[in-house]
């Protein structure tokens, strides 16, 4: 009861209502998307690399037309896949000098990763569309439980399924769900101009599904925990890093 009374005082300051075809609906119906970028080393690049990123970043920045929001979210780096792999090839070497240098080896990495606080961070971009609101009362069938909807979706951990339009709307509510396609249509059209103009930094950016976003507030408002090994956001940065 305790978690349950917690977890909704705790919706009272999140500003999102709910998440619709990989699109974040805010609670003043304004919506957001929100793109998961590789980082780079900066300062390992020549000083006319530098000066080419700095000038081609400066051109990105003025040819849009809209704000953005640019955030680092910092978690104690899961070893454990990683330990994972390295186990699995304990098991089919059948050199023993080997085998005892990889047992060793998985023993130290846990030791140091114990003693030291070893930090991931992942970077992301979040763009928004502040166009007049649109009068959606939920993408899906009225909640009875007040967890039911954005909160409980990583409070539960469930799997996110799209809902597309609530069954049986009225018509009234059809035409609310065909004007927030469109602004949502608006909004990719940003979305795909601000990954253009980071790949010709030589980012990659990818915008985040319904699933990983839900992932990526679950890290958000569970920062004592280390990152779910199980979550793609998380699998995305270790194949990345």
């Amino acid at each position: 009861m305790a978690s349950l009374k917690g977890a909704i005082s705790a919706q009272k300051f999140i500003d999102i209502k709910d998440i619709y075809n990989n699109t974040l609906i805010m609670k003043s119906g304004s919506l957001r998307k929100v793109i998961m970028v590789t980082g780079t080393n900066f300062g390992m690049k020549s000083n006319d690399e530098q000066e080419i990123i700095l000038n081609t970043f400066q051109g990105f920045l003025n040819a849009i037309s809209f704000t953005l929001q640019i955030f680092v979210h910092s978690r104690k780096l899961n070893i454990e896949a990683y330990i994972e792999r390295m186990l699995k090839r304990l098991e089919i070497e059948s050199n023993e000098l080997l085998r005892n240098q990889i047992t060793e080896y998985c023993e130290f990495i846990r030791s140091f990763v114990e003693d030291n606080a070893i930090m991931s961070k992942s970077y992301f971009v979040v763009v928004p569309f502040d166009a007049a609101p649109i009068s959606v009362a939920s993408t899906k069938a009225k909640p009875s439980n007040p967890l039911t909807g954005f909160l409980s979706r990583f409070t539960k951990k469930e799997p996110v399924v799209d809902h597309g339009v609530a069954e049986g709307p009225d018509e009234q509510q059809r035409a609310a769900f065909r004007k927030l396609d469109e602004k949502i249509e608006q909004l990719e059209q940003r979305v795909s101009q601000v990954v253009s103009g980071l790949n010709q930094i030589g980012l990659r950016a990818v915008p985040l599904n319904n699933e990983e976003i839900v992932e990526l507030f679950y890290n958000l408002y569970n920062p004592e925990s280390v990152e779910k090994a199980t979550l793609s956001i998380a699998q995305e940065h270790q194949s990345t890093s």
